[in-house]
């Protein structure tokens, strides 16, 4: 999974990703799909006929996973030979060719929907969050993406995030401390508090990990400001709590805005003075990325 990138950001993106554990995904994605063999091809074309196809944005978007697409061919069959024609990260429009494969038609046939599959919704991924970022433009605030990601491919999912030029928040529970409203009724239901909560994480917790609390209101805000947060998540706040909330922080904590997030709306989000914005839909509601893939008349 080299992958023949035409920028070093690309490839950036690119080294990020564990090779070991996206080859897991992408050989379950085939077995899935392929199930005890391609019977189609096998009963209808020879091994030995050589094939040439493309696969072809349909739509405009921001392309992600053309190098998973050509990792799956790899997969299927290593003798086939892939050429990359356009980066992750970079626009894409209709008719636009952003692969090729040559080798071995049975081959190219049996790695077709997996390979697309994967481009399609990574592609998708990538287009959605290019638009968030597009709406914040200018503003100093960063999209990020959450865990609401399909199961099984958040790894990817994230990646294309940050090629589309998005950021994202933890990858999973190990990776920060968040404290959110059903950790808060748990020890709430225990008979503690909101300070008690914060206080049982800074001790458990290592140094190196801050403490994220979620908070509904601006008297919750102050009260874990008053607790030692690191950071707050103000959830579903209206713009006036946004503003009044990076008031009362005074740039002491890290603010992060969630719920109800919409394009239309992003921008004034941002411009309250909250540091972070996130937004589920960039990998639970992202629409895929229409591509095909088409053989060359021989």
């Amino acid at each position: 999974m080299t992958g023949d990138f035409s920028s070093e950001e690309a490839r950036r993106l690119w080294l990020a990703l564990p090779t070991a554990d996206v080859e897991a995904v992408l050989s379950r994605a085939l077995a899935e799909d392929t199930g005890w063999g391609d019977i189609t091809t096998a009963t209808t074309v020879e091994p030995d006929w050589p094939g040439q196809a493309r696969i072809v944005a349909r739509q405009e978007g921001v392309l992600a996973g053309a190098w998973v697409a050509e990792a799956v061919f790899d997969l299927v069959d290593a003798d086939l030979t892939v050429a990359l024609l356009a980066a992750d990260g970079e626009p894409v429009r209709p008719g636009q060719t952003v692969l090729e494969a040559r080798g071995s038609a049975a081959s190219i046939l049996t790695g077709e929907r997996v390979a697309l599959n994967f481009v399609q919704r990574l592609s998708g991924v990538a287009s959605l969050a290019r638009r968030y970022a597009e709406a914040v433009a200018g503003l100093p605030v960063r999209i990020v993406d959450t865990r609401k990601t399909t199961p099984g491919l958040r790894l990817l999912e994230k990646y294309a995030v940050r090629a589309g030029g998005a950021h994202n928040h933890r990858f999973n529970l190990a990776d920060a401390i968040l404290i959110k409203d059903n950790h808060l009724q748990a020890a709430a239901n225990a008979g503690r508090g909101l300070a008690e909560v914060v206080a049982l994480a800074r001790a458990r917790a290592p140094h190196t990990l801050k403490i994220q609390v979620e908070v509904e209101t601006l008297d919750q805000a102050r009260e874990a400001l008053a607790a030692g947060a690191d950071a707050l998540l103000l959830d579903n706040m209206s713009l006036a709590d946004l503003r009044a909330a990076v008031e009362l922080a005074a740039g002491r904590v890290q603010l992060e805005a969630s719920g109800g997030i919409t394009l239309d709306r992003v921008r004034a989000v941002a411009q309250t003075g909250v540091d972070l914005i996130s937004v589920g839909a960039l990998t639970h509601s992202a629409p895929a990325l229409d591509f095909s893939l088409d053989f060359e008349p021989g």
